[in-house]
């Protein structure tokens, strides 16, 4: 039964008052009544009504409910929800809503158009959007204003600039939202100039930018860090008044930090009479890019307890980005515990960078747990987790976590590969890396400079100098760090000689070399011996490149002139040093006096390093080595109760190698592979077989006071040996073995593995704690110089 009149009347009364007040809870105790007295709802206008009043108040749920039970509802409230779907974020909603609305026979109007072509410019939905294009033009709404201006819009958000600009130049008559809609299409894309002449020309046409033009156009100038336009902007505002305006400060204090210029930022900041949450988020973000951390932590301190103001996600994850590069845990903790409480955990932009936060300060079980936790995850979550794996020095456990990323369906991006990549060098595991290089050609990664150089770092330390040169040569732009990189290689492998030729052909180019190519360069004159031309380098950083040598370029001279014997002109350099040398310094003069038996100097650099307090255990073992070397067991045993009173323990050695895509860790004197009787019968064949060839155990690299019997036991279960046993009971004969250590290749070994080579007839590649020892026929390429 149809409603009274006067009924009716009165409800609709009713409504139009909430709609005018937005009065939720009135609105529901109308429409209860209205259920409670009316047997059902057939009236259009009341359920128009009631419609148009859901979704005045946002709220989209009741609104459809209402909205599919109007038999036939009018174009204006087909409109009403198109716009509110596409305002709200649901653009596949709107779309499909307007595509629904065509095949019911609905006519579109000119606003139609507008509301769901911005549904499209946020999905980026290119081939809807055309579509719809090509609608509005068969019904002869091309030309209209407001949806001409929605599909510059569209296509200037979608990136499609010259179509964007074509009807843009086409239309009759353009107001400032139509400049303003080219112009931000322009920003977005980062084409500042292009933005600013369009501004000039809007001026010269008789239209006047206003606010939404400046604040649409000034992140293209931060990111662009045109400060010099940022400023004529700012000039333009403070004539209009737009100053004062909440929204153009927040835009002006993130322009000037962007461009770094953070004095004129925090000025702006001070200067606005109204902030909002936006606000003190961007003062504080700018601070974290410019790497001021504790200015950012202060001012977060300020808007929580004195200005009551909520940080949102995006200033939480600015603040444990300044926590994180403080290693500031206890700050960070606690910003944890806020956000858990606060329900933003579930934010995963936050979540991530609190991930990567517990990663940079070290405490990976932390971060592990913390990963475990998340849900859900995306590509960024792996690779701050596999990258904190590789920075804390767990390359396995990076491996095994891209492992559950490809398991889980989640596509590995570039960042990603760029943490995956250290962690195959790390462990010289040559079939991960052979497989993430497959991977970064499919994707079409490959070319990138920053992956290039990580392709040329990981096949050099996985023993495959030539591949990593031919990436280089392969390279279609090299940066400064891509010759570095290839130097670095060619050093640790000791082709010294390459290594120059190389830094000849940077110098042909005309390229100059930083203070890092020259670390690179010292270091691989080091390991060949090449001593005259160190030192030639080494003076010519100042003479000829204006490069002051550092601390690291001195220590690569003490370890050139050491390890080739000029142990009292190594002493005199450090001497004559400009600055007070440090331990690393005098460590290396200490490796010399290990290396040609030189006890006297010794012990004096010893208590040098002593004094300035040892940074690892390193040094204690060097001379506990040299005294032991010199069958000075009682100095030996002092050295080790010294180094346990400092509460330091020797790093126990470690090597690596991969056999059919596992990696299988061995330590000194392991007990625990499953194949250790195996390994245990192979380690005695190869004894026996060695001594018949002449091996002769040296002894001098046990370094306990123990019966020859047992130092030669502890001699042959070594890890590089214990490694080496496994690879040739696991790979095919006559296939190349490479191992990874931890620690220098001890002398017994390195002559060990000379031997074995001639038993097995195949090559061996040792990649120690300072260079690769390529072991072929009995020989090894290091000459016997490491």
């Amino acid at each position: 039964m149809p409603l009274r009149v006067d009924v009716k009347n009165n409800y609709l009364h009713l409504l139009e008052a909430c709609i005018r007040s937005k009065s939720l809870n009135e609105a529901k105790k109308i429409h209860q009544h209205f259920l409670k007295n009316a047997c059902n709802i057939t009236d259009v206008s009341v359920l128009h009504k009631l419609t148009h009043l859901y979704l005045s108040c946002n709220q989209l749920a009741p609104a459809r409910h209402l909205f599919d039970e109007i038999p036939h509802p009018s174009v204006t409230l087909w409109n009403q929800f198109i716009r509110a779907y596409a305002w709200n974020g649901q653009f596949d909603v709107a779309i499909d809503l307007y595509y629904r609305m065509l095949r019911l026979c609905v006519e579109p109007n000119k606003y139609t158009y507008p509301f769901v072509l911005k549904a499209c410019s946020g999905l980026l939905a290119v081939e809807d959007g055309v579509e719809i294009h090509s609608h509005a033009r068969n019904s002869g709404l091309e030309s209209d204003v407001f949806v001409c201006t929605a599909l510059v819009d569209f296509y200037a958000k979608c990136g499609s600039l010259e179509e964007a600009k074509r009807l843009f130049n086409s239309m009759s008559s353009r107001d400032v939202v139509a400049w303003n809609a080219m112009i931000s299409g322009f920003s977005l894309y980062g084409l500042c100039d292009d933005a600013m002449r369009l501004i000039m020309q809007m001026q010269e046409e008789g239209i006047s930018p206003n606010s939404s033009t400046i604040v649409g156009f000034l992140p293209a100038v931060g990111e662009a860090k045109a400060l010099g336009h940022g400023k004529v902007l700012h000039g333009y505002c403070v004539r209009r008044s737009f100053y004062n305006g909440v929204v153009v400060g927040t835009g002006l204090l993130d322009m000037y930090a962007k461009c770094e210029c953070l004095s004129y930022a925090k000025k702006v900041f001070d200067a606005m009479g109204i902030r909002n949450e936006v606000s003190w988020s961007a003062m504080i973000g700018g601070y974290v890019s410019s790497d001021c951390m504790r200015e950012a932590l202060e001012l977060f301190d300020q808007m929580g307890l004195k200005h009551a103001v909520n940080p949102t996600p995006v200033t939480l994850g600015s603040v444990i980005r300044a926590c994180a590069k403080l290693t500031d845990l206890s700050r960070g903790r606690k910003l944890h515990c806020y956000i858990v409480k606060s329900g933003s955990v579930l934010d995963i932009l936050l979540g991530n960078t609190l991930l990567s936060m517990y990663a940079k300060c070290g405490v990976m079980d932390d971060a592990i747990r913390f990963f475990d936790e998340m849900n859900p995850k995306d590509s960024v979550s792996f690779s701050a987790i596999i990258c904190g794996c590789v920075q804390n020095g767990n390359a396995e456990e990076a491996l095994s976590f891209f492992q559950k990323m490809q398991l889980s369906g989640i596509d590995p991006d570039l960042t990603t590969m760029l943490g995956v990549l250290p962690a195959c060098s790390h462990l010289a595991a040559l079939q991960h890396g052979f497989c993430s290089h497959g991977y970064l050609v499919v994707r079409g990664f490959a070319t990138d400079t920053v992956i290039c150089n990580a392709l040329i770092d990981m096949y050099s330390k996985c023993g495959k100098i030539g591949f990593a040169r031919e990436i280089f040569d392969r390279m279609e732009r090299r940066d400064i760090v891509s010759w570095n990189a290839m130097i670095i290689g060619y050093g640790i492998h000791g082709l010294g000689v390459e290594a120059l030729a190389l830094f000849h052909d940077l110098l042909a180019l005309g390229l100059k070399p930083d203070d890092i190519t020259f670390i690179c360069l010292l270091s691989a004159c080091s390991h060949s011996g090449l001593v005259m031309e160190g030192k030639h380098w080494f003076d010519a950083m100042n003479r000829d490149f204006s490069l002051t040598p550092r601390m690291e370029h001195c220590i690569c001279m003490v370890d050139i002139l050491g390890r080739a014997g000029h142990v009292e002109e190594a002493h005199h350099f450090i001497r004559d040093m400009p600055f007070e040398p440090d331990v690393h310094v005098w460590s290396a003069l200490l490796s010399a006096c290990r290396i040609h038996k030189n006890i006297d100097l010794g012990e004096e650099v010893s208590k040098k390093i002593q004094c300035l307090g040892p940074e690892s255990t390193g040094n204690f073992v060097l001379l506990s080595n040299i005294y032991s070397s010199a069958g000075r067991w009682d100095d030996a045993a002092d050295i080790r109760i010294t180094q346990k009173d400092w509460g330091l323990k020797k790093t126990p050695g470690c090597s690596w190698i991969e056999t059919n895509g596992i990696v299988h860790a061995f330590l000194g004197g392991d007990q625990s592979h499953q194949q250790l009787p195996q390994i245990s019968r192979k380690l005695e064949e190869l004894l026996v077989e060695m001594k018949r060839l002449g091996y002769r155990a040296e002894y001098s690299f046990v370094f306990q006071d123990v019966e020859e019997e047992e130092k030669e036991q502890i001699l042959l279960y070594h890890s590089e040996k214990l490694a080496i046993a496994f690879g040739i009971l696991n790979l095919k004969a006559g296939k190349p073995i490479l191992v990874t250590k931890n620690l220098r290749v001890c002398g017994d070994c390195h002559a060990a593995i000379k031997f074995i080579t001639v038993i097995t007839k195949r090559e061996i590649t040792v990649r120690d704690a300072n260079r690769f020892h390529h072991f072929k026929d009995g020989t090894c390429n290091c000459g016997d110089f490491w």
